[in-house]
């Protein structure tokens, strides 16, 4: 079976914090992941040349789903970039309940589990009743 990988591409630290928090959730995560950190003293192109790397390593034939945090920032601008070199779906305003759909469904094809991440991200936000 193809196996898809995920790359998270993301300000600072906040990709290894959400990876971080659903390993405590569900233990071994059930795909390949990575998170490349953008930091405001970053190269832009260093950091295409290394996702690029992180893409070759993660795609086990399924292709790679890239998240990013936020539309329009300098890490989606990126992972647009990445897209074009790769077989990549990419999705921005990563979440938990995002992530915590796709590593509950980690067999979808890759145009498939993007739609599932972005619809368990948007069924995520909610205003909490009193």
């Amino acid at each position: 079976m193809n196996r898809i990988g995920l790359l998270l591409v993301m300000h600072g630290k906040l990709g290894h914090h959400l990876l971080d928090t659903l390993r405590e959730m569900i233990g071994e995560l059930p795909l390949g992941a990575d998170v490349l950190e953008v930091r405001r003293v970053s190269a832009h192109e260093v950091l295409i040349r290394q996702g690029r790397k992180m893409l070759d390593r993660l795609d086990g034939g399924g292709g790679v789903l890239i998240l990013t945090d936020a539309f329009g920032s300098t890490p989606s601008n990126i992972a647009n970039k990445l897209r074009d070199s790769h077989r990549c779906a990419v999705v921005a305003g990563v979440n938990l309940p995002m992530l915590v759909r796709i590593f509950n469904y980690p067999d979808l094809p890759l145009a498939e589990m993007a739609r599932s991440a972005v619809e368990g991200g948007s069924r995520g936000i909610l205003e909490c009743p009193k």
